[in-house]
């Protein structure tokens, strides 16, 4: 009988599992799914390590706020009789935010829970999700070993002037910095850069993490320098549903003049927002994109240039930029927005290649550009799955 690891990777309405065997230091995919419209409709489907689909199903109306616990429930149903297929050495979590506190992967103890629940409010669409999941496999899974592995831990290598508020001093001691996101899917892009392209591992990079949650990191040698999130995932990139970037004064506008409170703001930002809030008709790339409505197209050329400038900014945070990587399900999948982008960032020495990005490159600019761009699929299961077994080794 073989080793197993089991990855939980909680989003804000999905939960993504992949179970990986483990044998003479190599991780192969052995089954891999995802739960997605929690709280809606879920809907679960399961593969094998062949990607055939080997399980199908959806249900209705569960109980209410129950939604990750629940869904964990039917994951466990489905697992329980294939557990005896090797022998599990542990369990891989993603948790979005590690607050100060955590800078790298750890067991999940009771006190290791605690402190992270004081971190729901900097992540409140995702880290209750993650820590049910912890406590729902701690109760399936009783005497296996829970790794957390923190989305914000890659970037605590920022310098000190990436990763403060000009706030008083007090407020940075409390907490109060920008941690930065995506930290998994970004570490998983700067090993496989190394063996994509060595050289431009080595140099000045920018990651875009396109999808329904959105950011970029500046990669300086492989380490993160700065990142586009900040203290919380509210900031930076436009996003499915959340604002990105805005003025401070605009929430203060809105609580002085037109009375809202906390829950309305947090509302407004994290689930009105975004690609949604500017269109008013779909938070779906891929729907925008086959919308004829105007709206969509303006929530799309914002995107863009959002995009656009932050690459800039990143650039000069490193004082250049040698390469540009797309990933994630719009930096993976969307052609005509990585074709955008590219086209404006021809000033940088970008030369893009149309015809290697319509098949989703993997290089997307031509030989011998200034700035080389390329498409790198990230695997943040497999990057969490990796922290496990280094953590259970130690």
């Amino acid at each position: 009988m073989g080793q197993a690891i089991l990855v939980l990777n909680a989003g804000s309405s999905s939960l993504k599992f992949t179970m990986f065997s483990y044998d003479s230091d190599e991780l192969h995919v052995r089954y891999s799914g995802q739960i997605e419209g929690i709280g809606t409709r879920p809907h679960f489907k399961v593969s094998a390590s062949a990607a055939q689909i080997v399980y199908e199903t959806s249900w209705e109306n569960p109980p209410v706020g129950q939604g990750h616990a629940y869904a964990f429930a039917q994951l466990a149903d489905w697992l329980a009789p294939r557990l005896s297929e090797a022998e599990l050495i542990g369990v891989g979590h993603r948790v979005v935010h590690g607050g100060p506190t955590y800078s790298a992967p750890l067991v999940v103890t009771p006190t290791v829970l605690r402190h992270l629940e004081a971190f729901v409010q900097l992540a409140p669409l995702h880290q209750p999700a993650n820590l049910a999941c912890i406590r729902a496999t701690l109760d399936f899974l009783p005497g296996i070993a829970n790794v957390a592995c923190f989305d914000t831990a890659f970037h605590r290598s920022h310098p000190l002037v990436a990763d403060r508020y000009a706030l008083p001093a007090e407020y940075y001691a409390e907490g109060v910095r920008r941690y930065g996101f995506h930290g998994l899917s970004y570490e998983y892009i700067a090993r496989a850069l190394t063996s994509v392209d060595p050289v431009l591992a080595a140099g000045h990079v920018v990651i875009a993490h396109l999808g329904n949650g959105s950011s970029m990191c500046a990669l300086s040698g492989g380490r993160s320098h700065d990142s586009s999130m900040g203290f919380t995932a509210l900031d930076g990139l436009p996003m499915g549903t959340r604002c990105g970037q805005i003025d401070p004064g605009v929430l203060l506008y809105l609580m002085q003049t037109k009375g809202m409170g906390v829950q309305q703001i947090e509302e407004l930002l994290y689930k009105r927002s975004g690609l949604l809030g500017i269109s008013g008709v779909s938070m779906d790339m891929r729907n925008l994109e086959a919308s004829a409505d105007p709206r969509a197209a303006e929530a799309i050329d914002y995107y863009v240039f959002r995009i656009i400038r932050e690459t800039g900014a990143l650039a000069a945070a490193m004082g250049g930029l040698d390469g540009l990587v797309f990933t994630a399900g719009i930096g993976e999948h969307a052609a005509a927005i990585r074709e955008r982008v590219c086209r404006g960032l021809a000033w940088l020495g970008l030369r893009f290649d149309p015809e290697a990005n319509a098949s989703h490159g993997p290089r997307i600019s031509v030989p011998g550009s200034t700035v080389a761009a390329w498409v790198i699929p990230t695997d943040e299961e497999r990057m969490i799955a990796l922290h496990t077994l280094n953590v259970l080794r130690t």
